[in-house]
């Protein structure tokens, strides 16, 4: 390109691209910092206490970037803003000091979604533990199928009624689960990573032998007596494994706790056909 060329380019450059002056109307804010508090980030997350940290909910701060005094939202914002643990219908985020899962909005009292983040043990406010002690697990069973219950939710939105259903086959599971030993130890597991295959077969023949001796005692049973005889014994068997499953679990030693809970398999299966000869 000549160098005339070049020059008239220069003046051309300078005529049409005047700058921006202090008094434009095109005002930049400054940058403002985008603070995502996700799944993914650390969070000292402590799920022994859903209550410290709020696990189940994932609180998004999102800043705007602001051009001519007007507000706009970036796209990932609206993504991450739309899969936050806000209200549906109001919009509100759930209260710090809520101890309870976001099932209800305190707002606008309308009913949620499942939020697949909480779990079982949060859903009754317990510590994610083996032994949950006597903490009234059927008490606060009952309570959230009341709040959840088909009739108190007739006037509700078809929306809210499909959520109240689906909180409510959560509930169910979630008491089953917890309510029996063996179904919550597995579950435990599941929590830590660790898959437990409850057919498994096991190949210790003594633990082989054990069983089909039993279950032979339990055809030739003839009375009620001899029944409950066995019954005692497979449930004293049923809890030294269970406390061993309890030591294992603390201590993260999963083959143990593995073990524990295949033998208390095959243990509850024998007394399953105690109960229904009785």
């Amino acid at each position: 390109m000549s160098k005339k060329n070049l020059r008239t380019l220069s003046t051309f450059f300078r005529r049409t691209l005047t700058p921006i002056s202090e008094h434009s109307t095109l005002n930049f804010s400054p940058p403002t910092k985008l603070s995502l508090h996700t799944p993914f980030a650390p969070q000292n997350r402590n799920f022994d206490n859903p209550t410290c940290n709020n696990y189940h909910h994932h609180h998004y701060s999102l800043e705007f970037l602001r051009f001519s005094g007007k507000s706009w939202y970036t796209k990932s914002a609206e993504r991450l803003e739309s899969s936050s643990s806000r209200c549906w219908n109001c919009h509100a985020s759930p209260a710090a000091s809520e101890t309870v899962p976001f099932l209800f909005c305190e707002s606008c009292r309308c009913i949620q979604a499942v939020d697949d983040s909480i779990d079982y043990f949060q859903i009754f406010g317990l510590e994610k533990k083996y032994d949950i002690g006597d903490k009234n697990l059927e008490g606060k069973y009952k309570e959230w199928q009341k709040k959840l219950h088909p009739d108190l939710v007739h006037s509700k939105s078809q929306k809210e009624k499909d959520f109240a259903a689906e909180q409510s086959a959560k509930v169910i599971n979630a008491y089953r689960t917890l309510s029996k030993p063996l179904s919550r130890m597995i579950y435990l597991m599941k929590l830590d990573g660790v898959e437990v295959d409850e057919e498994q077969t096991i190949s210790d023949p003594e633990l082989l032998a054990e069983i089909m001796e039993t279950r032979e005692e339990v055809e030739e049973a003839t009375n009620s007596d001899a029944l409950n005889q066995i019954l005692s014994q497979m449930q004293e068997k049923m809890q030294n494994w269970s406390n061993a499953f309890a030591n294992a679990f603390q201590s993260q030693n999963f083959e143990e706790a593995k073990t524990a809970i295949q033998r208390m398999t095959y243990y509850s299966r024998v007394i399953e056909e105690v109960v229904k000869k009785l």
